[in-house]
């Protein structure tokens, strides 16, 4: 059936992610990940071709296009927001930003047991001791805000003193170093972006039809990309 389905792009990270899910009823029909450095620009136009190939669809049946809209590697979501933005301009469709520190706490959220008991705080590596971080309740309501941290021992310290909190994504093991008996607090190790996140919390923005203007659309950066001119020889 045209039109019938959402496709999902996750590159915020190192890790290049999609996703396929039928509008329909939610059904993940097919998702591809490679995991190299340096991957997003060459291969992600080959692994959407080939996820439509392999789960039996084609361009014409997107319906939307979700995209992880930040924060993250400045070049990754710069490639992720313009595959994303050429494919609904060509196809006529819209396009949906998801944020990326929500999809990785719904990501987490989901695979917890009594994910209630846990407030959620995704944590991307943003060089030296920042993060990019955030903190979300089991039902994706928002806490605290995506921000870049400086990270010490006093980090979040209000938050843990009333509620137990959950650290996961590139930029935990840092935290983990300056709060290693933190009572209120545990930590998981292996957990990336995944275009399948991305997508099921796409697809409650398609439905609410929160779409993004493809003409304009850039990127939540979070903070200001700095570029340096090459010295004269």
């Amino acid at each position: 059936m045209a039109q019938s389905l959402l496709l999902s792009l996750e590159t915020s990270s190192p890790i290049c992610s999609i996703a396929l899910h039928r509008v329909a009823d939610g059904a993940l029909l097919g998702q591809s990940e490679l995991r190299l450095e340096k991957s997003h620009s060459s291969h992600l136009t080959v692994l959407i071709e080939q996820l439509l190939a392999n789960t039996g669809h084609r361009a014409v049946d997107l319906a939307a296009v979700a995209v992880s809209d930040g924060p993250g590697s400045y070049t990754g979501l710069r490639i992720g927001g313009a595959a994303a933005k050429g494919l609904c301009f060509a196809l006529d469709i819209p396009l949906v930003a998801v944020s990326t520190l929500q999809a990785l706490a719904h990501q987490v959220a989901t695979a917890t047991a009594r994910p209630e008991a846990w407030l959620y705080c995704p944590m991307l590596d943003a060089r030296r001791q920042e993060v990019y971080a955030a903190l979300y309740r089991a039902d994706g309501q928002e806490v605290l805000p995506p921000a870049p941290l400086i990270l010490d021992a006093d980090t979040l310290a209000e938050q843990m003193a009333g509620h137990s909190l959950l650290f996961f994504g590139s930029g935990a093991a840092k935290f983990r170093a300056l709060r290693p008996e933190a009572a209120a607090a545990a930590f998981l190790d292996g957990v990336m972006p995944s275009a399948v996140a991305v997508g099921a919390l796409g697809l409650e923005l398609f439905r609410k039809e929160q779409f993004q203007d493809v003409a304009y659309y850039e990127p939540f950066y979070l903070k200001e990309v700095y570029t340096t001119t090459p010295k004269a020889k």
